[in-house]
Formats: structure tokens, sequence, C-alpha cells
């Protein structure tokens, strides 16, 4: 045997080696708590729906989820510091449709792209709504545009990022409307949110994890919601496409993902204890409340679903008339 054919034999067994490792790491796995990264700011959709996926996984997996805000450039610090985390099967990252696709889009050098990560499964389907706070009196859509009209460039729409579908679903509706309004952007839906209950902003498209306590605590209004359909919880508000704006019907989502050649057999446990918390009657409850239609999916039905969407979210990125970064 010469030596070509020695290290190949070698290369062969070591493959073959760390094959049948596979399903006795799955089975160990985890021996250590398991880290989920969120890249917004505490207290928005992404953060809430995030702690209670953790809440539930930890006693399943028996191992702590700890949920790990990392925040910064509509999601763009936390999903790199994934990327750059060893593919070990524990470290995961929530995306959702605006820091995974619109980001391709709205940046021009972006540290990450969709083949740096395995996907592990959809969460849900996210529409957003249009609030304003209560104490500016406005009830419907019509009433918001003609206060805008009637102070051109002295009101603002607060997104939770430049480039995310808040920022487009904003931009799309007021070139639509043609309103002059400024847009201000935050570091999440969170403070953004708070600044509209407050009046600091006048408006903003947000998920309804973030501004569903102020609307049925009654300290925000809901004028209109994004999707071809109206949102279970507020029925009486209709959708943007309803109002004459439907360019504004395409929804968002959100999912987990994690780094680019985790164990496989990893990856798919983990879809599958997360598929069983949504499609439980409480988990189905508990996501609808924190703004999401529970869908969950297999990896590979995640990754179809970011692969038809991402072109999309590309047309509606260059129809905001919103310019790269």
């Amino acid at each position: 045997m010469n030596r070509f054919t020695r290290l190949l034999a070698g290369a062969t067994f070591a493959l073959a080696s760390l094959t049948s490792l596979t399903p006795a790491f799955a089975q160990t796995w985890p021996d250590r708590p398991i880290k989920l990264v969120v890249p917004y700011p505490p207290g928005g959709q992404t953060d809430i729906v995030s702690r209670y996926l953790a809440e539930k996984l930890s006693p399943v997996l028996g191992q702590q989820v700890i949920v790990e805000n990392k925040v910064g450039a509509n999601g763009i610090i936390g999903i790199t510091a994934t990327k750059q985390s060893p593919p070990d099967g524990y470290t995961f990252v929530y995306i959702n449709s605006s820091n995974y696709c619109i980001n391709m889009f709205a940046y021009t050098k972006l540290p990450y792209s969709q083949d740096d990560f395995d996907t592990v499964t959809q969460l849900g389907e996210a529409a957003l709504g249009m609030i304003v706070s209560s104490a500016s009196g406005i009830k419907t859509l019509d009433e918001y545009m003609a206060y805008v009209k009637k102070n051109p460039g002295k009101t603002t729409f607060g997104s939770f990022g430049v480039g995310s579908s808040s920022h487009l679903y904003g931009e799309m509706f007021t070139q639509a409307a043609k309103l002059d309004t400024v847009h201000v952007a935050y570091k999440g839906a969170g403070p953004a949110t708070q600044d509209i209950v407050a009046g600091i902003a006048t408006m903003g498209v947000h998920d309804f994890a973030t501004t569903g306590p102020f609307i049925q605590g009654g300290r925000a209004n809901l004028l209109a919601v994004t999707g071809s359909k109206r949102w279970p919880l507020y029925p009486n508000t209709p959708t943007f496409a309803e109002q004459g704006y439907p360019a504004l019907d395409l929804v968002g989502w959100n999912g987990i993902v994690t780094p680019k050649g985790s164990p496989k057999a990893v990856v798919e446990r983990m879809s599958q204890e997360i598929n069983k918390i949504l499609q439980s009657p409480e988990g189905k409850k508990k996501i609808l409340e924190l703004g999401l239609l529970a869908t969950g999916t297999t990896p590979a039905g995640f990754a179809e679903i970011v692969r038809k969407d991402t072109p999309r979210w590309g047309e509606v990125f260059k129809a905001s008339g919103v310019k790269p970064e």
C-alpha cells in the first residue's frame, strides 16, 4: 500500500468514524446549556417569543436554553455573532424575513449570507399593524392621512430598523398615499412602540407582540394590518389591501437557524421539539397572542420558504425606494 493509498484509507476511516458518532452525539446532546441569540432589544416580538420557547424547551431538553440579546443594525450584530459560533449544536439564532431576507438587499456589505446557516424551523407567519397613539385622537387610516397632510414634514413614522419590514411597509404606504413624513429608525420594535404610544413618533407599523398590550390597553389605536387577511385577534381592523393599498399584502415570518455544518441529528431534534410546542393548543394560542400564526416546518421545508421568499422581498425593497446602505 503506497503513501497515497494509506492517506485515503485513513481519511475514509475518519469520515466513517465521524458519521458513526452522529447518532451517539445526538443521544448525549445537550450536555450543557444552549444559547438562543435574539438580535433585537428586550420587549420586541423576537425577544418575547424566544423567552417563551426557552421556557418550554429547557425542561424537555434537560438543559437550560439561555436567551442572549445581541442588539444592533437590524439584526446584523446578533446574526453575525451566531455565524462565528462553533457549529456544535449549542448556538441558535432567532431570525425573521426582515433580517434574513430583506438585509440581503438593504446592505451592500453584509457580513453573513444565508449560506452560512442551516435552517431549523419556521415559527410562524407575522403580520404587522399600523398604530398611532390613542392620545392623537386618530382612529382610522383616512384620519391619519388627513392629519399628515395638514402637517407636512412635521410628522414621523418609527420603524424597528433601516431596511426592516417595518421600514419598507411604512415607506411603501407613505409613497402610495403621497404623504410628507419623516422616517426614524429605532434599534427594535420595543423602543419604537414606546415612542409612538408617548406621541414622540406619530406612527409605526409593528408586530402585535409589541403593540398588542398597548392596543388592548387603549393606549394605541390600530388603523390597518398587513397581509391578505385580517388578524384573528383584531377582526374589526381592515387590512391595507382592503383600504386601497394592495402592495402591503406580503406577510413576513419568523424562524430559527444555526451555524452551517451543525450536527444534522441535533438540527432535526431541535426542529421537532419546537414544532411540538407550536402545534400544542397552548402553544398555538400563546404564539397567536405574541403576533404569530404558528406554522412549524422541517428544516428542509423552512429552507424552501427562504428560497422562495427572498426574491419576493427583494422586489418589495426595490419598490419601497429605500436605498441600500
